[in-house]
């Protein structure tokens, strides 16, 4: 076994990285330093990332847990009662945690829990598994520590969404500022013909029946293509196919309809 000094490297070498890490990355690195399975696991029990040692084999778990995406609920509120790293915890009936009506093929089962937080807040869980085997306090050190590097990742996962969430809403706000009044009344229409965020449209008759020149409507649909808000493809006399590529587009159309 390497020493804790050059496992401790190996997950270094994770934050050395310029460009986000993957969480499927930091799983596998995290079981070959600490030398068993790996779930990073969100607060409401969705499977950021996993890793299993070599020899694993458990189809329920993969069946029921890996293959579906997320741990079972009552597992998860089972997770989210643990405030503290919590080491070797045993199966005490043998039955398994995720099939209340099957024994586990694995009676030396040793599992860690250490509950990942940021910013004052649960934001998710790491899980680790060991068979026939304890985890030393070295394991642990690593475990922890390999939590605060995923902690780091969901923390600036959550403010690149945020910052882009920010930046669509904006783009919006600056496409609707351009339009001209009759535009706006145009947009509302054009995207009222839509099947949710898509469909096919006739400008003309739109312009017909809402009394505006069908030049509006084109110009309306440059603005937004020109956004990159929606896109659009002439179907010669079908019509024209929309769809939007900017969901809050849809949310300010239907603020402005009231």
């Amino acid at each position: 076994m390497t020493s804790l000094l050059e496992r401790t490297r190996k997950i270094n070498k994770l934050l050395q990285k310029s460009e986000n890490v993957e969480y499927s990355e930091i799983s596998k690195v995290l079981s070959s330093v600490i030398g068993a399975n790996i779930y990073i696991v969100s607060k409401i029990g969705e499977i950021f990332g996993h890793a299993f040692i070599d020899d694993f084999e458990c189809e329920l778990m993969i069946d029921k847990v890996v293959m579906q995406g997320a741990f079972p609920k009552h597992y998860v509120n089972w997770l989210l009662n643990i405030e503290e790293t919590s080491s070797n915890l045993k199966l005490k009936s043998g039955i398994c945690a995720f099939s209340q009506d099957t024994e586990c093929i694995f009676h030396g089962k040793n599992t860690t829990i250490v509950p990942i937080y940021g910013v004052g807040e649960r934001i998710g869980t790491l899980i680790i598994a060991k068979f026939d085997e304890e985890f030393t306090d070295e394991d642990l050190v690593l475990a922890e520590y390999g939590a605060t590097v995923v902690g780091m990742e969901m923390l600036r996962d959550r403010t690149q969404k945020i910052e882009s969430e920010a930046r669509k809403k904006a783009t919006v706000q600056i496409a609707l500022a351009t339009l001209s009044y009759s535009e706006v009344e145009a947009a509302i229409n054009i995207l009222g013909e839509l099947d949710g965020d898509e469909g096919l449209l006739v400008a003309s008759k739109i312009a017909d029946r809402v009394g505006i020149t069908r030049s509006v409507i084109v110009n309306a649909l440059r603005k937004f293509e020109s956004a990159g808000v929606i896109e659009s493809k002439s179907l010669g006399m079908k019509g024209t196919y929309i769809k939007v590529l900017n969901e809050y587009l849809l949310e300010e159309i239907e603020k402005l309809k009231n």
